[in-house]
């Protein structure tokens, strides 16, 4: 019955006196109207003001934006101004950060299975770090060490054996994991002991990653004791605690800010005598909650004694969360952001499948009808990112808002952008 909660919408959203809503000044159904949709749009000043927080609280060059959870040009320039390193994890995000006019020492390469070509830029290009996940990857930089390129500077990934409380898909800290030297087992000793002697690269710290969209701080802290008790010893100058903090979609969900989880993290770290730099990667807590995604109602359908389904223009291929992970979110109608939501619907989108789901029971305002602007908050991350084309559809575009002026950051694709690739 309850509106959808202010709180759940980006800092500079406000309720227009007709009821409607604004995000950086600029009235979402005139958004919608000039850019189409769907359509995700990001609240400019939101963006800057979460990594400036996350500089804040750990420090300058401790910040790693993980592009992961939204990256494009405007993306990267924009974290990198506002202080900010960046994450990426393959050649692909490489290749956007640096055409972005980020500087190579300020980016890290990550992934559990980088390409000999992803080693042989990250080097060539002089990355800041190139996070090693395997005796397979140290195999690669050996080689690429014999052909005559120089010894980069490396992290060792750490599987810590810590449970976070996530979905499974998205756990990586606990020893069933594709990512890291797994610590119980010996490997992550073992692995540090080859980078120390090894002549093809220069280790510089350890890192480790306990999963993503994490809400316990003391999951947090438990990693940090963890990796204190393995780091301490070795006395590297870097010690990387990852990412994952959490946000809430859904109303009555709650968690740690950038600031708490910064508290939690370096408190902890200084209370077990670390002596290395300690930085973090968030992603999802930098831009997930500076979206919201418009959509258009193409169809309403009620099925008496079953359900409503309410199917808009978009659906798994710009926000397959729902799909992998029953992921919640909320949804309203941008013409009357504070009206309650009595109306029980499934919101659905376009494609071939009966999974395509954005949200299994949605509460709606009455009277929701086709060709009414409809939009999700806590969108902008692994939306954009994990877009597809499936059933050829076009992904949307995005626009930057703030002080009353919206720019366009990446356009809609055409139909002529889906045969580009295509060569038969």
């Amino acid at each position: 019955m309850n509106p959808v909660p202010l709180s759940l919408l980006p800092d500079s959203a406000s309720v227009q006196a007709d009821g409607s809503l604004a995000i950086g000044g600029c009235d979402l159904s005139e958004l919608a109207a000039q850019y189409g949709t769907p359509l995700f749009v990001y609240d400019e000043a939101h963006l800057r003001a979460r990594c400036a927080e996350t500089v804040a609280a750990f420090g300058p060059g401790r910040a790693y934006y993980a592009t992961k959870a939204f990256l494009c040009t405007a993306m990267a320039r924009l974290a990198y101004e506002e202080g900010m390193h960046l994450d990426v994890a393959s050649g692909g995000e490489m290749y956007v950060a640096l055409r972005a006019g980020v500087p190579a020492n300020a980016v890290a390469l990550h992934g559990n299975n980088k390409t000999v070509a992803e080693l042989r830029m990250a080097i060539t290009e002089g990355v800041r770090h190139i996070v090693v996940d395997s005796f397979d990857e140290l195999d690669r930089l050996d080689a690429l060490h014999a052909e005559g390129l120089p010894a980069p500077k490396v992290l060792a990934r750490i599987t810590p054996g810590v449970h976070a409380h996530t979905h499974e898909f998205i756990a990586t800290g606990q020893d069933d994991s594709k990512f890291g030297f797994n610590l119980g087992n010996g490997d992550a000793h073992r692995a540090v002991d080859r980078m120390r002697r090894s002549p093809s690269v220069q280790l510089d710290g350890v890192h480790c990653h306990i999963g993503s969209n994490v809400f316990e701080a003391s999951n947090f802290a438990k990693a940090a004791e963890v990796m204190a008790g393995f780091a301490i010893p070795l006395d590297l100058p870097e010690l990387v605690l990852g990412g994952g903090l959490g946000v809430p979609y859904v109303e009555g969900e709650e968690a740690p800010s950038i600031t708490q989880w910064g508290n939690v993290l370096l408190d902890a770290c200084q209370a077990l005598g670390v002596r290395s730099n300690v930085s973090v990667e968030p992603g999802r807590s930098i831009v997930a909650g500076a979206a919201v995604t418009l959509y258009t109602v193409g169809t309403v359908k009620h099925i008496p004694g079953v359900r409503t389904y309410v199917s808009v223009d978009g659906g798994m291929s710009d926000n397959p969360r729902p799909v992998l992970y029953g992921s919640g979110y909320e949804a309203f109608l941008p013409r009357a952001v504070t009206a309650p939501r009595p109306a029980r619907a499934r919101l659905v989108g376009k494609h071939c499948e009966s999974g395509d789901v954005l949200i299994f029971d949605a509460g709606l305002p009455d009277g929701v009808a086709v060709g009414d602007l409809l939009a999700t908050p806590v969108t902008g991350a692994y939306g954009h990112s994990m877009a597809s084309n499936y059933n050829k559809l076009t992904r949307p575009p995005v626009v930057f808002v703030g002080n009353g002026a919206a720019r366009l950051v990446v356009r809609r694709e055409t139909f002529e952008d889906l045969v580009q690739c295509d060569v038969g």
